[in-house]
């Protein structure tokens, strides 16, 4: 079989995604050059400590990042180091003089996107970026390309290892969320900072990534509520199971229509007691799993592995051969698609059901109070439990109250006329709820 000249490839980082990158390439660079018709070279991996790296060769070995994504013999450069600063430089360095990226950092797509895709546009080149969201689990080029004739409805899943791993210790385990935390790190699912994860920041990067994609419109990560894990209790997860259901961090970003027939679009990270029978409710661990609802493929489930060094490695190397196979034949991988240029609705207008937990007087005319105040409100029961309990200072109770859908702004309020009741100790708990409950 004939093959054309090689396509060179320059790595930025050598961690733990790029030094599997790194392996793949040199042991399996037969097998990629059978598949895309030309060899992949390996020119250049830049790091900030060589001496830590001595599963690299030391001749592709530099410290000069910003030579290396300068070098015209480069044809492909693939970033895998994070951060905006100075990634964002080098990357469109790289790009404005024809080299196609592949990157896995969902935090400079979510930030500038639009600017990174304008320079591959002026000059010709791919941006691939498959292993930014979910890992190795094939999502990206699905939405962008498998779906790209459908209208997609709502993208709704669990994009972070970390926060499912700990939610689900706490489900298992019953422990608190500190105890969960420290065994997730204990075990190197969480880092010794664990902000961006625990706190909704990784997965709210990755819903304007999927939310932009899926609705062919713009969306920062500005765009995106985000509420992280760490007010979750055991209570909650109790709670949540004497309702059949299961809590979990969830991207959801949907394409909504008001009452005029116009259409907005919403991306929103936040905790929600969803029903045990849902597919997402399952999925357990520091696995990642995407669930898409469209007008004619219906609903398709993307599970599997979402981080770890060789299945991010893999989702990197499927970008980098579709690469390699668009500059061989002269071709070019997906533009980016924003005609539909839809708003995003804040999270305000976002209708939806809540389950509120409330520390009340065991008395009559407490339930009265309570049905009054939601009532007042304009916000709907679906069911109210009561159980009794001593709250330390004499006899109380427990009042759990579920609502039929209603828009954050109302529920707030609602939250804080609850709070200013006689009757009422303290609001405990307030969560979302979706889909139907037992």
């Amino acid at each position: 079989m004939s093959r054309g000249p090689a396509l060179r490839v320059a790595l930025l980082g050598a961690g733990v995604v790029g030094s599997q990158v790194a392996r793949l390439l040199t042991e399996n660079g037969d097998e990629f050059a059978a598949r895309i018709g030309a060899p992949l070279e390996l020119v250049g991996v830049a790091v900030r400590r060589p001496a830590r790296h001595p599963e690299v060769p030391a001749h592709l070995l530099t410290t000069d990042v910003a030579g290396l994504v300068a070098r015209d013999d480069v044809d492909v450069v693939v970033e895998v180091i994070g951060g905006i600063d100075p990634t964002r430089e080098l990357l469109l360095t790289a790009l404005r003089r024809g080299a196609s990226v592949v990157t896995a950092n969902k935090a400079l797509l979510a930030e500038h996107g639009p600017e990174l895709y304008e320079a591959a546009d002026a000059a010709g080149a791919d941006l691939y970026f498959e292993a930014a969201v979910a890992g190795a689990i094939p999502l990206i080029r699905p939405l962008r390309e498998s779906l790209a004739g459908d209208r997609i409805t709502r993208v709704m899943g669990i994009v972070n290892g970390t926060t499912n791993f700990i939610l689900s210790a706490m489900t298992a385990d019953g422990v608190g969320y500190a105890e969960a935390l420290a065994e997730a790190t204990r075990l190197g699912f969480a880092e010794a900072d664990p902000t961006a994860d625990v706190d909704g920041f990784d997965a709210a990067a990755k819903a304007a990534i999927l939310a932009s994609i899926a609705f062919h419109t713009r969306v920062g990560a500005s765009d995106v509520y985000r509420e992280g894990i760490a007010e979750v209790s055991a209570a909650d997860i109790r709670a949540a199971r004497r309702i059949g259901c299961t809590i979990k961090l969830l991207a959801i970003c949907e394409r909504l229509t008001d009452d005029d027939g116009g259409e907005a679009v919403s991306a929103r990270v936040h905790p929600v007691m969803l029903p045990d029978a849902h597919p997402l409710a399952g999925v357990d661990g520091a696995y990642n799993a995407v669930y898409v609802e469209a007008e004619s493929a219906g609903r398709l489930m993307f599970y599997g592995p979402g981080a770890g060094g060789a299945p991010t490695a893999s989702a990197v190397l499927g970008d980098l051969v579709a690469v390699g196979r668009n500059r061989l034949a002269g071709g070019r991988g997906p533009r980016e698609s924003a005609a539909a240029d839809l708003p995003a609705r804040s999270m305000e207008s976002v209708s939806s059901r809540f389950h509120i937990s409330l520390d009340v007087d065991d008395r009559s005319g407490v339930l009265a109070a309570v049905a009054g105040a939601f009532a007042e409100a304009g916000v709907s029961i679906s069911t109210v439990r009561q159980e009794g309990r001593d709250t330390g200072g004499g006899e109380g109770a427990a009042l759990v109250v579920v609502t039929h859908a209603a828009p954050d702004t109302v529920l707030s309020d609602t939250v804080a006329r609850l709070s200013e009741l006689e009757y009422v100790h303290r609001v405990t708990s307030v969560m979302r709820v979706m889909g139907d409950l037992r």
